[in-house]
């Protein structure tokens, strides 16, 4: 266990994580109340009630806590080589923290870049049809070459084809899994997840050593949208767990986009409803989806990032700016600078990759705050 794991605390996120019945909203009262996860750790079982523990959940706690070897589940983790980040972490996405019950921690092979700030995530069924696989290898590659970093599931099916299509061109792929970072499942996409830990991560909630349950996959779901700025559904069935992502997408105020399939295809059924009642944007094309969240000039925002420092009107106008949109008119009463200042500033910042115009001369924040 590493020196400095021990100073922060993370065995005791760890610790928590593995007791049944504390989820991100009773950890927030943990955290709220004592303040140090360690203090909760060892609180006793009146100063866990008193911080609006239920009865159960007390008693889950004080028997777990007996049994769980930190020092061990923490060795562990160092020898696989597994990060650990929590909300407390400065490195924990921006994106994803502000999610309903966004998950407190999250264990990581490989790693979280800055330049996943732009991601799809590309869902759908496990039982692709040929077109369905053609047209997620299609688009991912576009948007692999377009720098979109793309976040995927891991299953089999549309899950995997847009994992190997956006590794295939040279791009950055996330997988979020439902069971530890530990566990290859499918079985068969051992290499494939070697892969995506070599040129992005493999992420999850769920403790090392969590088998695939099926009653895990439905709350990952939230984490494949949250992580994203958009969610793609290439081809879905009427109960396709894609879909699920889908409505968490929505839930989350992010774009939901879907490729439109044959009306006798009940593979299509999924997709071609989320546009019929205009849940979905239809998409043919990369273009589509890099034009509806202006993402066509990612290569040239991750150069500028890097080369043209922030100045004091920047600085301003990024603490004015949000993920809700913001008219340039009200940014420049709000700011007090001239307009033509504020509007100059704004094109080079979305340049930059640090706003995005969203319309209307609306603007919204594109990094995290």
């Amino acid at each position: 266990m590493t020196d400095t794991r021990l100073l922060s605390g993370i065995q005791y996120w760890v610790g928590l994580n593995l007791i049944p019945g504390i989820g991100p909203a009773k950890l927030k009262k943990l955290l709220d109340v004592f303040g140090d996860l360690e203090l909760a750790w060892r609180a006793a079982p009146a100063e866990l009630a008193r911080a609006g523990l239920d009865s159960k959940t007390v008693e889950s706690v004080t028997q777990h806590r007996q049994r769980i070897d930190l020092a061990k589940h923490m060795d562990r983790i160092d020898r696989l080589g597994v990060d650990v980040l929590t909300w407390q972490d400065s490195r924990y996405p921006e994106r994803l923290r502000h999610i309903y019950a966004s998950p407190p921690l999250l264990y990581v092979r490989g790693v979280l870049a800055p330049e996943d700030d732009w991601s799809i995530a590309v869902v759908g069924t496990r039982r692709a049809s040929v077109y369905g696989r053609q047209c997620a290898e299609h688009i991912v590659s576009d948007l692999a070459r377009a720098k979109v970093t793309i976040v995927s599931g891991m299953a089999r099916g549309i899950d995997t084809y847009a994992h190997r299509a956006s590794l295939q061109a040279g791009g950055r792929t996330i997988a979020v899994l439902g069971c530890g970072v530990d566990v290859v499942y499918p079985p068969e996409n051992a290499k494939l997840m070697d892969e995506i830990i070599e040129c992005g991560a493999v992420v999850s909630d769920y403790p090392l050593g969590t088998g695939p349950d099926g009653v895990n996959f439905p709350t990952r779901n939230r984490i494949i949208s949250g992580l994203s700025l958009g969610t793609l559904v290439v081809e879905a069935g009427e109960t396709s767990g894609a879909l699920l992502t889908a409505g968490y997408a929505l839930d989350q105020g992010r774009e939901v986009f879907a490729v439109p399939g044959k009306i006798f295809d009940r593979s299509s059924k999924g997709t071609n409803r989320l546009i019929q009642q205009g849940a979905a944007k239809l998409v043919c094309c990369a273009q589509d989806v890099l034009e509806e969240l202006n993402l066509s000039m990612v290569p040239q925002q991750l150069e500028m990032r890097e080369v043209l420092p922030e100045n004091r009107t920047e600085d301003i106008l990024l603490r004015l700016l949000s993920t809700d949109p913001t008219h340039i008119d009200e940014i420049g009463r709000s700011s007090g600078l001239p307009i033509a200042e504020v509007s100059s500033t704004l094109a080079m910042m979305e340049l930059k990759g640090m706003v995005r115009h969203v319309g209307g001369m609306n603007y919204v924040t594109a990094r995290p705050l």
